[in-house]
């Protein structure tokens, strides 16, 4: 199945979608130039596939290409991905 990502940036939300079927969801604030990602859920009948930490990872991706900022997980599942993924700390913002 074919999947796609959705940036809405009016709704600061990114979302995943696997055959057109949104399965998570990422929530962020925008502070200019640093963003919070403070929500991540994946559509129980979803779960346990994976998807969230594809999403992360997109978004994260995403922040990086575009020049967006830092980024501060204070959602539990970002933070852990981050802790995953040491080498990208360097988006992390300082505080």
């Amino acid at each position: 199945m074919a999947t796609e990502f959705v940036h809405d940036e009016a709704a600061h939300r990114y979302t995943m979608l696997v055959g057109g079927e949104p399965v998570s969801f990422l929530e962020y604030l925008d502070h200019g130039s640093s963003l919070v990602f403070h929500h991540t859920v994946t559509i129980p009948k979803h779960r346990g596939r994976g998807f969230a930490a594809r999403l992360v990872e997109h978004a994260v991706d995403d922040v990086e290409a575009s020049g967006s900022g830092t980024i501060t997980p204070t959602c539990w599942f970002v933070a852990e991905w981050f802790d995953r993924h040491p080498e990208r700390a360097g988006l992390l913002a300082r505080g």
